[in-house]
């Protein structure tokens, strides 16, 4: 790439890129296309003055980082393949998670059944029929020992997709890593926490948004004093994009919960240069490419923008926006399944180009079922495809300077900020959390998506959209019939309330019922709840018996009917 007077960024750039060269945080790897042809890191104009706002898209690794959060871009590390998993019992969860990390995923994301994200024991009678159906059953700290057995937690970064009882989860986990040894201090990983996401679309809240808020706060303050590298908060779009959202409001609404996320640490004393980089993201993978890409995009130079100049961010790392992507189960069709796998691959590409952090692809048959363990691979693979085959690890951030993504990127961002401005208005202090909490109240949120999944279902009925195999191409192709399914036996409900009966039989009952008294007695002070939690979990107090003492403490949440 030949230097040109004036380019000052490039320069920076190419000083950066050096010295993450020889400090050799570049891969030793062929970075040539199929045909032999040598290709540069990164691409630029020749000459930066004559971009009109360039320094709105910059290279890689400047802020406001629209290019990606590295100057090596996936020379220095490709994204993080981490496969979401959980089904059944503990035992059975753990031999899918050895499977995944023996075929090459580099992480594990752990994915609950329903009891266990509404914090309940797989023996309450709200679970019947319920126990290990979406995820992997935990009832106490001793399942997770199960689950990760052989894995060992000090060397394996685990995201755990679960918010409402998301904190006594997170114990059970440390306490895991405990009984292997391990220093907890060293931990890396993601815990979801994200209790906004759940009153605006997924709606697996444990009490009103205050105590959870609470909790949230106390989670934040303890990690960043004990496990700094881990990330106690993934903010989630996903959940909201499945709602029905449009990919404007999966970037706004997220991002806007981020916000009042960085509120709730500065009301608490922290850093904002300490804690902010604990922050991550998680953000859906839509089947509408170029959109897509431009969506991640937005999403790095609004974040990286509103922390520098409205939370007084001073480092590039709290500047930083970090996500997760998974592919859209939403656009997964139970007609001509196999289709399944062509949307995954495009959702996938998209958010390598968009420069996901960690990604996850579904498998062909989520739409019916937890994946099959052929599914799964097939899943797997083809992340492994992109990566070995495609060359879309060799250039950073490949689109930048594309006409059609640049203005598709700042379309985002003009009307992200329009719903901020919406969302603060909407508080009584100009605060982005008092204006969510009060969104949350009015059903604003619910109304909006719901808005939009109408408008979306509404041109798919007239065939304004297309989706092959439901309202187009609808002949021949293999059937959801011809699937073989994965099915959870009811067994497992029934084994995972005998293991519970025999541990609640053999555990010190005085210790943990103690325990949880003490943890409750913490909650009506203002000291940090976690260590008590910490320590119920230790004594095997159970995932229903810490949450049923704090709803009795602080009461359940009802959202209000609306019409």
């Amino acid at each position: 790439m030949t230097e040109q007077p004036g380019n000052e960024a490039r320069s920076r750039w190419q000083q950066r890129y050096d010295a993450a060269l020889a400090a050799g945080r570049v891969r030793d790897a062929d970075f040539t296309t199929l045909s032999g042809l040598e290709v540069e890191p990164a691409y630029g104009p020749a000459d930066e003055a004559a971009v009109p706002g360039f320094d709105r898209i910059g290279w890689p690794g400047e802020f406001p980082f629209t290019r990606g959060l590295h100057a090596t871009g996936y020379r220095g590390r490709a994204w993080t393949i981490r496969q979401f998993a959980g089904f059944g019992n503990a035992r059975q969860t753990n031999e899918r998670f050895r499977s995944l990390l023996t075929e090459g995923g580099g992480g594990l994301s752990v994915a609950f059944d329903m009891p266990t994200l509404m914090g309940r024991d797989s023996d309450d009678p709200l679970a019947l029929g319920e126990v290990g159906h979406c995820g992997v059953a935990i009832d106490s700290a001793a399942d997770m020992d199960v689950l990760f057995e052989g894995i060992p937690l000090d060397r394996t970064t685990t995201s755990m997709t679960i918010s409402g009882p998301a904190v006594p989860v997170f114990c059970m986990y440390l306490v895991a890593a405990e009984r292997q040894g391990a220093d907890i201090a060293e931990l890396d990983g993601t815990l979801q926490t994200d209790i906004f996401k759940e009153y605006i679309a997924q709606k697996e809240w444990l009490f009103a948004p205050e105590p959870h808020l609470r909790l949230i706060g106390d989670l934040m303050e303890y990690c960043a004093a004990e496990i700094p590298a881990y990330k106690p908060i993934s903010v989630s779009g996903y959940h909201i994009r499945e709602a029905g959202s449009t990919a404007a409001q999966e970037l706004a609404y997220t991002l806007a919960d981020g916000f009042a996320y960085v509120e709730l640490g500065l009301s608490r004393g922290l850093d904002v240069d300490v804690f902010a980089p604990g922050l991550s993201f998680f953000f859906d993978a839509h089947v509408d490419f170029f959109e897509e890409i431009a969506k991640f995009r937005a999403a790095r130079r609004i974040w990286a923008r509103w922390l520098r100049d409205v939370y007084g961010a001073r480092t590039d790392k709290a500047q930083q926006l970090r996500f997760h992507t998974q592919t859209a189960g939403v656009s997964l069709t139970a007609q001509q399944p196999d289709n399944n796998i062509v949307r995954t691959a495009v959702e996938a590409l998209a958010a390598v180009l968009g420069g996901t952090n960690s990604l996850h692809t579904n498998a062909l048959d989520e739409v019916l079922a937890l994946p099959s363990a052929r599914a799964a691979q097939i899943a797997l693979r083809t992340q492994q495809v992109i990566a070995e085959e495609t060359g879309v690890l060799n250039v950073a951030d490949p689109l930048g300077g594309s006409w059609y993504v640049e203005a598709l990127t700042d379309e985002l961002e003009r009307q992200a900020e329009e719903v901020f401005t919406r969302i603060r208005e909407m508080g009584s202090d100009g605060t982005m959390t008092a204006g969510i909490l009060r969104g949350i109240e009015d059903g604003w949120f619910t109304g909006e998506i719901a808005e939009a999944a109408f408008v979306y279902q509404r041109a798919l009925e007239k065939g304004e959209k297309k989706v092959v195999g439901v309202n187009t191409l609808t002949g021949a192709g293999a059937a959801a019939d011809d699937l073989e399914i994965l099915r959870v036996s009811h067994q497992v409900e029934t084994d995972q309330r005998a293991e519970l009966a025999g541990r609640r039989q053999s555990r010190d009952d005085a210790a943990a019922r103690a325990a949880v008294a003490r943890m409750v007695e913490v909650a009506r002070t203002e000291e940090n709840m976690v260590p008590a939690m910490l320590a119920a979990a230790r004594a095997e107090a159970t995932l229903g018996e810490i949450c049923d003492a704090l709803r009795a403490e602080w009461g359940t949440y009802t959202e209000a009917a609306r019409f």
